[in-house]
C-alpha cells in the first residue's frame, strides 16, 4: 500500500480522542494507522504557547497547517529550478548538504534551503529517480530514520576512531599501514566502482575493480587482494565512514589487519589515498567505461602510478620503496 499523509479529518479525530484521554494505541486503531505514525504526528505538530502554557496542545487544524507548510518547504527544490540545479551541481562535485546550505546563507542568496530540505529532496521520489544519494559522502541509497542516524558508532565504534590509531602510523615511520577508499563513476556505468589502496610509507598504490558496491563484496575482494602480502605488510587500513566499509570486522580474523576510521565528513584525514585518487583520475575519469576495463588494464594503471618517481621518496618510485621494505622482512 502506498504511503499517504495524514489528512485534516484524521487530525481532527486525533484531537478529539486526545481530549477524551484515549491512548495512542487506541487512537491508532480507530483511524487505522500505525501507533508510531500517530505518536510522531502528535510530537511533530503539537502547538506550543510559551506565554500561555495552558493553551499548548494538539489542535487538528493547526497541525494540518503546520504539515502543509512543511511540505511546501520540502518542495522548494521542485518549484525553483535554478535553486535545484545549483544544489545538484554542488552535490555532484562532492559538497555535503550542510556545506551547500551554509554557502547559500553566506552568499546572501534570497532563495535558500536548509540541509534537511536537501536531504528530503535527495531521498524523495525526484532525488531517487536521479540517484542523487550516490553523490553524498556516505552514499546510502535510503536515509536511515533519525533515531538510527545517531548511534552510528555501532558500525564504526569510538575505539576504531583515527584518534585512537597509534601515533607512529601518522608519522609514516612503519611499513604496512594502508588507507582505502572507493572511486565512484557516472551513473551510466551502473554499480561498477574502483577500490583504491595506498601504503602510507611507500605510497605504493593498489587499484581493483568491483562490480558491486555491497560491503560484503568489497571486503571479500579487498581481503583476496591483500592476502598474498606478508602479514607485517598489511598491519592496518584507514577508511572513511562510508557504508561500503561497515563489514570491516572481517579484516582482523580474515587477514590480521586492523581497521581505523576518519571522523565523519573528514576525508582529508586519509590524505594519502585522497591524493592517490586525484592521480588515478587522470586515467580513470568519472566518465571512464570502468566496467569494460580488464584486470590487465587496472594493473597497467597501477604500474604507471607506482613507476613514477616521487620527491617524498627521494625520487625513488613507490615500487622501488615497496620492494625495499619487503626485502627487509626476509
Amino acid at each position: 500500500m502506498a504511503h499517504t499523509e495524514l489528512g485534516l479529518r484524521e487530525r481532527r479525530a486525533i484531537e478529539d480522542m486526545l481530549n477524551a484521554k484515549m491512548s495512542v494505541d487506541k487512537i491508532a486503531a480507530e483511524i487505522g494507522r500505525h501507533r508510531s505514525t500517530v505518536f510522531r504526528e502528535i510530537k511533530r505538530n503539537r502547538y506550543i504557547d510559551n506565554e500561555l502554557p495552558n493553551l499548548s496542545g494538539y489542535y487538528g487544524v493547526t497541525a494540518q497547517r503546520s504539515a502543509v507548510d512543511r511540505r511546501a518547504r520540502r518542495r522548494k527544490l521542485v518549484r525553483f529550478i535554478e535553486l535545484r540545479d545549483a544544489v545538484i551541481k554542488q552535490l555532484k562535485v562532492g559538497w555535503s548538504p550542510e556545506q551547500i546550505a551554509g554557502r547559500l546563507q553566506l552568499d546572501g542568496q534570497e532563495l535558500r534551503v536548509s540541509h534537511e530540505t536537501i536531504y528530503a529532496y535527495i531521498y524523495g521520489p525526484d532525488g531517487q529517480s536521479e540517484e542523487l544519494a550516490r553523490y553524498l559522502p556516505h552514499r546510502r541509497k535510503k536515509r536511515q530514520p533519525r533515531r538510527r542516524r545517531t548511534p552510528r558508532g555501532l558500525a564504526f565504534p569510538p575505539d576504531r576512531s583515527i584518534h585512537q590509531r597509534p601515533d607512529y602510523v601518522k608519522t609514516r615511520e612503519t611499513f604496512g599501514e594502508w588507507e582505502g577508499d572507493l572511486m565512484i563513476f557516472e551513473r551510466a556505468h551502473g554499480k561498477t566502482n574502483v577500490a583504491s589502496l595506498v601504503e602510507r610509507k611507500t605510497r605504493f598504490a593498489v587499484l581493483f575493480r568491483n562490480n558491486d558496491r555491497s560491503t560484503t563484496h568489497l571486503m571479500n575482494k579487498l581481503m583476496s587482494v591483500m592476502e598474498p602480502l606478508p602479514q607485517p605488510a598489511r598491519k592496518s587500513i584507514t577508511f572513511d565512514r562510508g557504508i561500503e566499509f561497515r563489514d570491516w570486522r572481517k579484516l582482523k580474523p580474515g587477514i590480521g589487519t586492523e581497521a581505523w576510521f576518519c571522523d565523519p565528513q573528514a576525508p582529508w584525514q586519509k590524505g594519502a589515498v585522497e591524493n592517490l585518487n586525484k592521480r588515478a583520475r587522470r586515467y580513470l575519469p568519472r566518465d571512464a567505461p570502468v566496467a569494460a576495463l580488464s584486470n590487465r588494464d587496472m594493473k597497467s594503471i597501477c604500474d604507471r602510478l607506482n613507476g613514477t618517481p616521487r620527491k617524498c621518496l627521494g625520487w625513488r618510485t613507490p615500487t622501488e620503496a615497496f620492494r625495499e621494505e619487503l626485502m627487509k622482512m626476509r
